[in-house]
């Protein structure tokens, strides 16, 4: 099997048969052919098998209203005690609804709720507690504001309370292999699904991670979790895709998936890119503190947006706004 990603560039004067990439202002003319018993090469675009062009191209429909053409700023709003840089924060409903109408006055345009710690180590929250700690603080903010709200969570029971409580969204950790139930859910429902990739769980997934070839196993796991979505009835089109930056992933494997993020356009979905304060960036940039790593998480998220990634999740929101909107003037 052969996977093409999409050597990705910007600007105005573009060559003749460059090829927009997901309907946005980037744009192609190579691709790199990847494949696992083969070392990689370079072809043009026109090569490209009809239905792979075709998925690289396409326009991305709009998810919970925002328009997937634009980069798009999810804000990570932590509901728990024991979340590795916010946790015990927000632990009640009325402070952390003002949390997230900060988040939104300073420039996210998604909240992303979550009331169970995935950091590594963390053990599994009953959903009682889960739902306890999430549908009051939904219900809040969408007193408060329309904005979209995402509710990051592995659990049937604790996301139909979320959506009955306003959320738009559902954001699955585990990309939806946790809870059987939780698929049909969002079928049901209508809503968008975002499906994340994840070796393992929260309490072992950082335990030696291997793979045979992370960036393609990733890809293959994306892939069949969205063809199944779709089998049972959830739009294509209405599926985010994130691939799982530092859950179940060494140091080498992140910045692997970093590299090649453009490749996950095959999939024929927006992008997610999660990189926000990750333990990597301490590693790499000096900072042992979670909190003081916004320089590190922006530099990773404009590298994203420079290969087509759709939406960021940040704890910094003011902070990648502002460095959003100089990424975007000087395209």
């Amino acid at each position: 099997m052969s996977y093409y990603r999409p050597l990705v560039r910007h600007g105005e004067a573009r060559p003749e048969g460059a090829i927009h990439l997901a309907g946005s202002a980037l744009w192609f003319t190579e691709v790199e052919i990847l494949e696992r018993n083969a070392p990689p090469r370079i072809a043009p675009a026109g090569l490209l098998p009809e239905d792979v062009r075709l998925r690289l191209m396409g326009r991305r429909a709009a998810i919970a209203g925002l328009d997937m053409t634009h980069p798009q700023i999810m804000g990570i709003l932590n509901v728990t005690p024991d979340s590795f840089s916010d946790g015990g924060k927000h632990d009640e409903a009325a402070e952390a609804s003002a949390a997230a109408l900060r988040m939104v006055a300073e420039g996210a345009t998604i909240i992303d709720i979550g009331g169970e710690s995935t950091r590594p180590g963390a053990v599994e929250v009953d959903e009682l507690e889960e739902i306890t700690r999430t549908a009051p603080v939904i219900a809040a903010i969408r007193e408060e504001s329309d904005v979209p709200i995402s509710i990051d969570t592995r659990k049937a029971t604790v996301a139909m309370e979320a959506l009955e409580a306003g959320a738009a969204l559902i954001n699955d950790v585990s990309g939806f292999t946790f809870d059987a139930a939780l698929a049909p859910l969002a079928a049901q429902a209508g809503v968008p699904v975002c499906v994340m990739h994840a070796q393992g769980d929260p309490q072992t997934m950082q335990a030696n991670p291997r793979y045979d070839n992370v960036l393609l196993d990733v890809y293959d796991f994306l892939a069949a979790q969205v063809d199944q979505l779709e089998a049972i009835g959830v739009l294509r089109e209405q599926i985010v895709i994130d691939p799982g930056i530092g859950f179940g992933k060494s140091l080498e494997h992140n910045l692997l998936l970093l590299r090649n993020l453009s490749l996950f356009h095959g999939i024929g979905c927006p992008i997610l890119l999660g990189v926000s304060r990750k333990g990597f960036i301490g590693a790499i940039g000096k900072e042992p503190q979670a909190d003081k790593r916004a320089p590190g998480s922006i530099a990773l998220g404009l590298a994203g947006l420079a290969q087509g990634v759709q939406i960021l999740r940040v704890h910094d929101v003011a902070e990648t706004a502002q460095a959003l909107r100089l990424w975007q003037a000087t395209q």
